[in-house]
């Protein structure tokens, strides 16, 4: 076990979502309990009325469109050095990218316009892996950080709402009437959403943003079923317990967990196993999906910019939806936001193909 991890920081990149295009915009919506999420009429395919959270300023090529609003942000959080410099990598988390184009290559257009527009030298690397891909890709960042092969690396969460998503998850009865209502006792699927989160890993500190050091993190499959998890919690247990050692951190020591939480009522009660048998279910626990939606390949890196907001300002944010417990174990789900001390998070993922990440934050 190596004691001597060289430091990775985390910081803020950009935001953009229905609840604003910033990373601050988004801040005061949370703080004020707002969600992006509304009816859209004829969304279905048979013309149902579905919940979605959706960017309504974006209609044509939406995933281009998207891309290219985060990069206001960007530019003004990390200096143009850092973007196009050679010890600099991209990593790109997303499931489906510019589905529109389908079946031509998804993500051709996505990477020529991080080089061509916002100057990116190296090839960017794509993370597709379902829901757990933001956490994936933010811990592969890390990885290239400390074999010392990039000094920085630029992880971009991005997905919209195209018509192949939601009839997909509708041919699979998951798509829920009402917005998500994570572990929920009424709640019945998910509320798909859009949105880009940009996030910076470094090896030095970059003192002009709030930063906090990304510790460690991993990954498993509890190879259950292609749609289903494992009704035992299996795989997410066994990567919470592999990433607590390589943080070198005691459980007891979590101050607070960012959960996956869809609303579907496999995935939740999953989760509640997992975090049973970890004996983690008493610390305070949220799920985001209330506010933003489930953005699938963006999920992973817009929650933990959240994360990062918990820390940066000791606030813990209620967990929308939710009115009482739903699974059969029992939660400390978060049911106002209020102020505490946030020095260590775990941030958890689990998706389709069994597969499930954690990472955890500490501040520094």
């Amino acid at each position: 076990m190596d004691t001597n991890l060289k430091n990775v920081y985390l910081s803020y990149g950009a935001l953009v979502t229905p609840l604003g295009n910033t990373v601050e915009e988004n801040f005061a919506a949370l703080q004020e309990g707002k969600s992006g999420i509304k009816k859209y009429t004829n969304s279905g395919f048979t013309n149902e009325n579905w919940p979605l959270a959706k960017i309504e300023q974006i209609s044509e090529n939406r995933f281009d469109t998207l891309l290219r609003a985060s990069f206001i942000e960007l530019n003004q959080k990390v200096p143009r050095t850092i973007i196009n410099s050679s010890n600099t990598l991209v990593i790109i988390s997303t499931t489906k990218a510019n589905i529109d184009v389908f079946p031509n290559d998804t993500f051709e257009s996505g990477i020529e316009i991080l080089k061509n527009e916002l100057g990116v030298v190296n090839e960017p690397i794509i993370v597709s892996n379902a829901c757990i891909s933001g956490v994936v890709a933010i811990n592969l960042a890390a990885d290239y950080i400390r074999s010392e092969k990039f000094k920085d690396v630029i992880v971009i969460g991005i997905d919209v709402i195209s018509d192949f998503v939601v009839y997909g998850f509708q041919s699979l009865y998951a798509i829920s009437e009402q917005a998500a209502k994570p572990f929920d006792k009424e709640r019945t699927g998910i509320t798909l959403g859009e949105g880009v989160a940009i996030v910076l890993l470094s090896s030095e500190k970059r003192n002009s943003e709030f930063s906090v050091k990304y510790l460690n993190g991993s990954s498993s499959n509890d190879a259950n079923h292609i749609s289903g998890p494992s009704r035992t919690g299996e795989g997410l247990v066994r990567s919470i317990q592999k990433t607590l050692v390589r943080s070198h951190i005691n459980k007891d020591q979590i101050d607070f967990i960012s959960a996956h939480g869809t609303g579907t009522i496999y995935n939740d009660e999953m989760e509640s196993i997992a975090f049973d048998r970890l004996t983690l279910n008493s610390k305070p626990i949220n799920s985001l999906k209330g506010y933003f939606g489930h953005t699938l390949g963006a999920a992973g890196v817009i929650e933990t910019i959240v994360c990062l907001l918990s820390m940066e300002h000791n606030l813990i944010f209620k967990s929308l939806g939710y009115s009482s417990i739903g699974t059969s174990k029992i939660l400390n789900l978060i049911t106002d936001t209020s102020q505490t001390q946030v020095n260590i998070v775990l941030k958890t993922a689990s998706g389709f193909g069994g597969g499930n990440a954690s990472l955890i934050l500490i501040k520094d």
